[in-house]
């Protein structure tokens, strides 16, 4: 199972209306998720898809794991404030997302999603 490509319209549905909610966050998943903010040109972001398309697989039941491509998806990524990438946001069921960005080694994202999604005690 590979991540899913997300354009703005389905973004707005599965994942935040920042149109509807503009300045509040409210998430629309029914079980945690991660979305990799990307580009086709970008070494990083070439790197990690491997890693990215392995946990998508791995936490299938668990996490939805997201890609947007930043060049396709401008406005997506300027509501973000994307400024580098990769950029990974962690999106929790309650609470607010958080942004990591550059690529990380498989255990890294590992840490983040069990601390951070699936708020496990290490």
């Amino acid at each position: 199972m590979a991540a899913i490509h997300l354009t703005k319209a389905e973004f707005l549905k599965k994942v935040a209306d920042y149109e509807k909610n503009p300045g509040e966050w409210k998430f629309l998943g029914d079980k945690p998720a991660i979305v990799d903010f990307y580009a086709a040109w970008c070494g990083p972001c070439r790197s990690i898809a491997p890693v990215i398309d392995e946990l998508a697989d791995e936490y299938k039941d668990k996490v939805d794991i997201y890609k947007v491509d930043t060049e396709a998806e401008r406005e997506l990524a300027g509501v973000f404030g994307i400024r580098s990438i990769p950029s990974i946001l962690f999106i929790p069921l309650n609470g607010k997302p958080q942004m990591a960005q550059g690529a990380m080694p498989k255990q890294e994202f590992v840490r983040l999603i069990d601390e951070i999604l699936l708020q496990k005690q290490a």
